[in-house]
């Protein structure tokens, strides 16, 4: 065992050597870095953070910006301290940790947490930072209220609602009433408000569709709050929202607490998701791209790069060649992607960008953001929570 400690302090105090370990150094151009790797435009990734942090000062609300797109304690940190940002969501506990050990002090682990393991480590953490967490389940609040009674630590609790999402959460309304009771009335855990987040909603395309969806959200989470309110609870917290629907939530005079994530990258699948005026959601631009080599030219007509699968998640949708209408990325094996290129302009060895179908999984895949600014590799900001799924 001591041996085992050993090597593992000597990884992770080894020093790194370029296109090794890291895809590129400070200073360095574009042009050098190695590729496949994840790059960060730093002008739209600001201009992006002082969008969504002149949204929520104009209209009062609080940004709790959602970490799992990004799982880097360096841009979390950018959040809370000059994207206007109060805090952020995790949604798992080692992921929580991670940001912890690196700084972060207000996290919202916007998940349901299961097992003796994972609500010891909880209860740990909650003596480093505020930490807050979901519930649907009244076996659930027994379980954290007997652990942070035995770690001697008060955890603050959200009942998470179905507000239309399909996945976790209790009923609207009154089971949302008895299980917040439940909350209050158990040693160690305070009441804190509800979580309620439509996450398929972000995503569909269709405005007038998508106001729809969240106006039924809105009401339940309005008719909890009510009832709530009428059994003498009062909601610190009403959370929810994302990039997609921020605007909306943003207006209801319901949520004060938004959860958005993608808002600072954006992606393929979200440059679809317009406003009633045919405008991206808020404005927001393209900042994170896979940066990629031309590694072949089989035929005219017909390039190859380095970014396949294990590059980019595809999930939402194939990638798109950034600023290259004429090019199209058309498909994609484990370690190669196929570009068409009908006028045969591609060199070998030339890059490009590509805008990820899915950022939030794509992050998971580096352990490294290589942000440039005007060409140049102005830093190198590790992927610090990647892998970090339970």
């Amino acid at each position: 065992m001591n041996d085992r400690a050993v090597d593992r302090a000597a990884w992770e105090n080894r020093d790194l050597e370029v296109g090794y370990d890291v895809p590129a150094e400070i200073g360095y151009l574009i042009e050098d870095i190695q590729t496949p790797a994840l790059i960060i435009d730093l002008d739209a990734f600001e201009r992006n953070c002082d969008r969504m942090r002149n949204f929520v000062e104009t209209m009062g609300l609080r940004l709790r910006a959602h970490a799992k797109t990004h799982k880097s304690a360096d841009i979390a940190l950018y959040q809370t301290t000059r994207g206007g940002a109060c805090g952020v969501c995790c949604q798992k506990v080692s992921e929580a940790d991670a940001l912890i050990r690196a700084g972060v002090t207000d996290i919202l682990i916007s998940n349901q947490v299961w097992g003796e393991k994972k609500m010891e480590r909880l209860a740990r953490l909650a003596k480093k930072a505020r930490v807050i967490v979901c519930v649907d389940d009244a076996a659930n609040v027994s379980d954290l209220s007997r652990i942070m009674t035995k770690n001697d630590v008060v955890l603050e609790v959200l009942v998470e609602i179905d507000c239309g999402a399909a996945r976790c959460g209790t009923g609207p309304g009154i089971p949302a009433v008895e299980l917040a009771k439940q909350i209050a009335a158990s040693p160690n855990l305070e009441f804190a408000g509800i979580q309620a987040y439509n996450g398929p909603a972000q995503h569909i395309i269709d405005g007038e569709e998508r106001r729809s969806a969240i106006a039924a959200s809105t009401a339940k989470a309005e008719k909890t709050v009510s009832l709530l309110r009428n059994a003498g609870l009062e909601c610190k917290i009403v959370g929810g929202a994302g990039t997609g629907t921020f605007n909306l939530e943003g207006t209801s005079g319901v949520y004060n607490e938004l959860q958005c994530g993608s808002y600072i990258f954006m992606d393929t699948h979200y440059g679809m998701v317009r406003g009633e005026d045919g405008e991206r959601i808020g404005g927001f631009e393209n900042a994170l791209f896979v940066l990629t080599s031309i590694m072949s030219r089989p035929e005219p007509g017909r390039a190859v790069c380095d970014a396949g699968l294990k590059a980019h998640s595809i999930d939402s949708g194939l990638p798109t060649v950034f600023d290259r209408t004429e090019l199209a990325f058309v498909d994609a094996s484990d370690e190669h992607g196929k570009i068409n290129d009908p006028e045969a302009t591609l060199l070998l060895g030339e890059k490009l960008r590509l805008v990820p179908g899915h950022c939030d999984p794509t992050c998971n895949l580096y352990d490294w953001f290589v942000a440039v600014r005007d060409g140049k590799v102005e830093a190198l900001w590790p992927v610090t929570a990647r892998g970090k799924l339970f």
